[in-house]
């Protein structure tokens, strides 16, 4: 899972994202607001760990571009201090969590991955499509289908975020752990085996291939469509 660290403090940044790493995080890191944007707007994201205030601004203004991008991709603001005050302008700016420094980086972890538990657990169904992201499960009207590894983790990512168009890039960079050292084509080899093991034995259309840009979640869509 990749986690976009938006936080000037340097020192902050490095221990965050060892530590993350260590504990099977893939992350980038934004000294600022403007990179933060940036980021964003190339990348697919699990998660975003973000200082309330940064030398540019607040995190009031990029919270808002991160929701209207991804509605359900948890925002955890970091705090300079604990107040009642700060909690109410960190959920009010739209932050679906809360802490404040000095912090202990356990509980850190332990808030992110209940956020995540929370997001990622959580069935995907339409119409009769079921996927399971816990139990890397899917069914089709009552029935399983077998659809596992990179195919299955390529679906279930596009499916929650299937009002976007995701490139070949977003999807190495969100479920491989190394995807400077893949191809490519290893999408295609994913989407290709989607398609064989599930679309055209059911004769329904899951993924789309939107030239030149990338793929989009299409179901329900009927394959002769």
């Amino acid at each position: 899972m990749r986690i976009l660290i938006i936080e000037d403090d340097s020192e902050l940044s490095k221990t965050l994202s060892e530590f993350l790493n260590q504990n099977g995080y893939q992350m980038d890191l934004a000294e600022n607001l403007k990179d933060g944007e940036y980021f964003i707007s190339i990348r697919n994201y699990d998660l975003v760990l973000t200082s309330a205030k940064l030398r540019d601004g607040e995190a009031t203004n990029i919270i808002p571009h991160i929701k209207s991008k991804y509605p359900r991709v948890p925002v955890i603001m970091i705090s300079q201090k604990h107040s009642p005050e700060e909690e109410v302008f960190a959920f009010k700016a739209g932050a679906d969590d809360f802490i404040a420094k000095p912090f202990d980086m356990n509980v850190l972890l332990a808030r992110i991955e209940a956020r995540l538990r929370f997001w990622g657990s959580s069935l995907i169904e339409i119409e009769d499509l079921v996927i399971n992201p816990d139990e890397e499960k899917i069914t089709y009207k009552g029935k399983e289908i077998e659809v596992k590894g990179k195919p299955f983790e390529v679906l279930t990512h596009l499916a929650r975020h299937r009002d976007q168009i995701v490139s070949k890039e977003q999807l190495l960079d969100a479920i491989w752990e190394e995807p400077e050292l893949v191809t490519p084509n290893v999408i295609e080899v994913a989407i290709n085996q989607i398609r064989q093991k599930m679309d055209k034995p059911l004769n329904i259309s899951t993924v789309e291939t939107v030239r030149r840009r990338g793929y989009r979640f299409c179901y329900p869509k009927q394959a002769e469509e």
